[in-house]
């Protein structure tokens, strides 16, 4: 938990200081920095995914991981936190265009920092070994990435630190108890799907490239481990 709480810290820190300095930077400067992010996104994602030893394995899961994003409105219920957050920090102050913005901050953010391999492997690594070294690194980079976000799209992007706290702090929670029920090729393939959805996080929010529901893709993390799973028991991996 160590390594996720650094995590939440530099966030906050790097949200507060980019909306401190948010007006002292220009428009061109900040959508410079954000397309680079997603360019660096979308590079990661892909290298992500170059990791996988069977290709149709994160597909399976990406599209199962789909349908059931779709089922349970996964997008609907991110942005309907959001929307709840924003109501509680902006409490009777004018909500004129400020919700959109706010939401759009957290669901990005969160997103962003809470999808990839360095959040998995490194939140596993975390609770089952105490090493929170990866978790450092990622919390350098997110620190940088938040001020250049909350520059732009304002506090939404601190409360992304929940979403950081939620999921790192519970996969490094429980990784300790259920370690032992994930082979190297099961965390392998969800780091790969994790790498298709960073794809779709840079191509519709950080690049905007085209408009893509990247929430209903994160059941296919749980997904594509049952998966691998069922072919490990019955067809030997």
């Amino acid at each position: 938990m160590i390594g996720t709480l650094i995590n939440v810290a530099t966030i906050v820190l790097g949200s507060i200081f980019g909306i401190l300095i948010g007006t002292r930077l220009s428009t061109q400067l900040r959508e410079t920095v954000v397309s680079g992010l997603g360019l660096f996104t979308l590079a990661y994602g892909i290298m992500s995914f170059l990791e996988t030893a069977n290709p149709l394995v994160p597909l399976g899961g990406l599209l199962i991981g789909a349908l059931l994003g779709e089922w349970w409105q996964v997008e609907e219920h991110l942005a309907k936190l959001g929307e709840i957050l924003n109501q509680l920090v902006n409490r009777g102050r004018p909500q004129q265009g400020t919700s959109s913005k706010f939401v759009e901050g957290f669901v990005t953010a969160s997103l962003v920092f809470v999808i990839g391999p360095i959040a998995i492997l490194g939140a596993i690594q975390d609770g089952v070994t105490g090493n929170y070294e990866m978790l450092t690194i990622k919390a350098i980079l997110d620190g940088f990435a938040s001020i250049a976000f909350a520059s732009s799209l304002g506090i939404g992007v601190g409360f992304s630190a929940l979403s950081i706290l939620i999921y790192q702090g519970g996969i490094s929670l429980m990784s300790g108890l259920f370690s032992q029920f994930f082979s190297p090729a099961m965390i392998t393939e969800m780091t790969a799907v994790g790498g298709l959805v960073l794809i779709s996080v840079s191509l519709s929010s950080l690049l905007k490239v085209k408009k893509i529901r990247t929430g209903s893709f994160l059941p296919g993390l749980l997904v594509t481990p049952l998966i691998m799973l069922i072919l490990e028991r019955f067809f030997g991996g």
